[in-house]
Formats: C-alpha cells, sequence, structure tokens
C-alpha cells in the first residue's frame, strides 16, 4: 500500500503514504472488532486506501507533482478513479513496490540510510527489527531514517524511478535490502514469532522479479534467490508442533523440500555464468552444502569452513567471523572453534554467540562454563521460543551431570 499510494501522491510523499496507510489499519481496527474480520482481508485494505487516496488526490490537487506516465491521467475527474483502481491491481502493486525500492536506493542518500529508509517505509519493518539486522542501536538506525529524509527534503531529492542505464547501479543496494528482509523472516526479531513466513515469502517474490528482468537478472539475482530457496526448504522442520525451536542436528531431514532444494541447486548453478562472485554466492553455497549432507555428522564443514574464508574477504564481519568459527568447532574441533569464538568481543551482546559458546563448552564437558554462557545468552534474548531451546538445554546439561 505504501509503495502504490507513494507512486500516486508522489515520490517525495512518504509521509502522507505512510498517514494513509496508518489511517486504514486504524479503520480496519475499528470496523473488524464489531463486524469480524472480512473474508478477504488484504482486498478490504486495498479498498479503503484506494478510497482515501482518491479523497486526498481531490482536496490537495497535486497532479502536477507525479509521475509524468499518469499526471495527465490524473489532471481529469473522468480518469482519476479508474488509474487509481488500476495501480491497486496485483500487477501494478508487484511493479510499484520494486520501483520505490529502486527510488529509495538513491545514491544521493548514504548507503546504509538507503537501506534502514527503505526497509522502514516500504518493507514495514519496526526501527527495532532494523536494528537487530545491522546489529546496532534503534537509536542509531532512528536518525539514519530521519537523516535521509531530511536530505531527500532539503536537497529535493526526486524519489523517482531511474532511468533504465541507471538501475543495474543501484541493484546492490536492492539486493542488500531484500536480504536483510528476507533474514528477519527467517530468524525474526520479534518476541513471539521465530519464523514470519510473509516476510520469507514477500523477498523471494521481489528477488524471483529482479531475476526475471533483463535489466536486474544479474548473477548476485540469482544467487541471493538460490539462497533463499535453501534456506526456505528447512522450514517446515525448524519448529515442532508446540513452537519449539529444532535445531538443524536434530532436525528430520526427510521433511526439508526436496522442490526447493533442486531450485536451489538450479539458481546457484545458473548464477554462475559470467565473473562475479557476490557474497550470495558464498552464502548459497554453504546452505547448498547442509542441503547436500544426508546428516549433521555427514556435513562437509571443511568444505563451509574455506566458504566462510572467503566471505570473510568479501565480506568482513563479526557474523561471518562467528559461522566461521563454528564450521572450524565441528570440522575440525571445538576447542579450536571455542577459542576463536572467544576472540568476537563484537557480539558480546548477542544471544547466539553466547549459545554458541555454550555449546562448545558443553561437547568439551565443561558444565560450569557452559552453563554461564547459556545464562547469559537467557539474559540476552525475549523470544520465548529462544529462551524455551536454551532451557532445554541447560536442563538436559543437568540431567547429564547427575547421571555422571
Amino acid at each position: 500500500m505504501a509503495s502504490v499510494l507513494t507512486r500516486l501522491l508522489g515520490f517525495n510523499s512518504l509521509d502522507q503514504a505512510e498517514d494513509i496507510v496508518q489511517d486504514t489499519l486504524l479503520k480496519a481496527m475499528s470496523v473488524w472488532r464489531y463486524k469480524g474480520i472480512p473474508e478477504n482481508p488484504s482486498a478490504w485494505l486495498y479498498t479503503v486506501a484506494k478510497r482515501k487516496a482518491i479523497d486526498t488526490l481531490r482536496q490537495q490537487k497535486i497532479q502536477a507533482h507525479h509521475h509524468t506516465q499518469i499526471s495527465t491521467a490524473l489532471q481529469s475527474e473522468w480518469t482519476l478513479s479508474t488509474t487509481v483502481h488500476k495501480m491497486f491491481l496485483e500487477n501494478e502493486i508487484e511493479d510499484s513496490q520494486l520501483r520505490m525500492i529502486f527510488a529509495c536506493c538513491h545514491p544521493s542518500i548514504p548507503y546504509d540510510s538507503q537501506l534502514a529508509l527503505t526497509l522502514k517505509t516500504l518493507c514495514g519493518l519496526s526501527v527495532s527489527e532494523i536494528a537487530y539486522s545491522f546489529l546496532t542501536s534503534e537509536e542509531t538506525i532512528s536518525k539514519r531514517i530521519y537523516r535521509a529524509r531530511e536530505k531527500i527534503r532539503e536537497e529535493k531529492i526526486d524519489l523517482d524511478a531511474p532511468p533504465p542505464a541507471h538501475i543495474p547501479g543501484r541493484l546492490d543496494a536492492v539486493l542488500h535490502t531484500l536480504y536483510l528482509l528476507f533474514n528477519e523472516g527467517y530468524n525474526s526479531s520479534h518476541a513471539t514469532q521465530l519464523i514470519r513466513h510473509d516476510l520469507c515469502e514477500e523477498a523471494m517474490r521481489l528477488c524471483l522479479l529482479l531475476t526475471n528482468n533483463k535489466l536486474t537478472n544479474a548473477p548476485s539475482a540469482k544467487a541471493l534467490l538460490s539462497l533463499m530457496c535453501f534456506q526456505v526448504s528447512r522450514s517446515e522442520a525448524r519448529m515442532d508442533n508446540d513452537g519449539s525451536i529444532i535445531l538443524l542436528k536434530d532436525q528430520d531431514r526427510k521433511k526439508w523440500s526436496s522442490d526447493l532444494i533442486a531450485k536451489g541447486k538450479y539458481f546457484l548453478e545458473i548464477s554462475a555464468e559470467g565473473d562475479q562472485l557476490s557474497e550470495y554466492h558464498l552464502e548459497a553455497a554453504i546452505a547448498g552444502c547442509h542441503a547436500d549432507a544426508p546428516s549433521f555428522d555427514k556435513t562437509d564443514w571443511l568444505s563451509i569452513l574455506k566458504l566462510y574464508d572467503t566471505l570473510s574477504l568479501i565480506r568482513p564481519s563479526a557474523i561471518v567471523e562467528m559461522n566461521k568459527a563454528i564450521a572450524l568447532g565441528y570440522g575440525k574441533s571445538a576447542k579450536e572453534g571455542l577459542l576463536v569464538l572467544e576472540k568476537i568481543k563484537e557480539l558480546d551482546h548477542h544471544h547466539l554467540y553466547h549459545a554458541a559458546i555454550g555449546d562448545f563448552y558443553l561437547l568439551l564437558g565443561d558444565f560450569v562454563n557452559a552453563q554461564v554462557s547459556y545464562t547469559k545468552a537467557l539474559q540476552l534474548t525475549s523470544s520465548p521460543a529462544e529462551k524455551k531451546l536454551l532451557e532445554k538445554k541447560m536442563n538436559l546439561m543437568k540431567e547429564k551431570i547427575l547421571n555422571e
């Protein structure tokens, strides 16, 4: 809705578009409380938003500022409603969404601010979810979004769809946005939802559109789609019936989707065309190694370690170093993995980091330090599913101690 409305009202009317979306959702909360949720909630929301957009266009007379392709049609009362209605058709919503993502990834806006603005305005993520993605504070993300909007206003940046010649130059930022959107869906920071299938599906849909367009059908786009396919293939095996997390080593691999794994392999294969090697190629190859392994113990950890070595050169980060240390721990020895892990001080505030340290201490039989690490991880997460998993690990460890 935000994408289509911004296209209608003008690409510099992000706040106005968000206000209409907010009003639409508030109306839904009010009406649905008494009349019940309609059979097609999305259609109801789009209809209300469409009507509000028409009213706004009539009242504020902003037709002269619109995209040249629709400005003429919007200047006439006879064609106004028809034009707005057409833009809310499914294919136009898809087109508008990608159009706006490319528009927000404007080179005049700092790169990190591009991503934060797009994730907040067009992807619907909260400031806290974006902060989690960037491993930074909510205050930092709020400042990035504020600075981006101020820059747009002060420099009168035209957030219009870029001409074809400029699209490839913005593709990296667009792919990074979809990568972060997918990650929030796959391993959500939301307190009550570990997996948000809607975000995963949306990121995959938009990435698929990129691979179907000759201007954006780059090897990196295909590799990112490959990664998404491999990751989503495990969705059905990641949680049990009561909402508890099932770790990779304990998952029933028969529940992994062979169709999605096959698609992951297909897109990874065709992404190898050309001489480009992106971070998405390497992450997809790592996910492919997991998909090919008949069991956790038979995973090719040494190949995964080599891939992480290369990834750390292309995209150095604390998360990559953590995953590399984990691969080292399983590929060579828990002691080696633990030594490397404990040197990564940047992740001291991240629960997954302390959980990984606890796992290696447990493998080494050091129950005291394992308990300390799990306790710290427990204090750093707000996810009930993550808390439940950590408590389960601690209880199993206590049973093991008693049995010994």
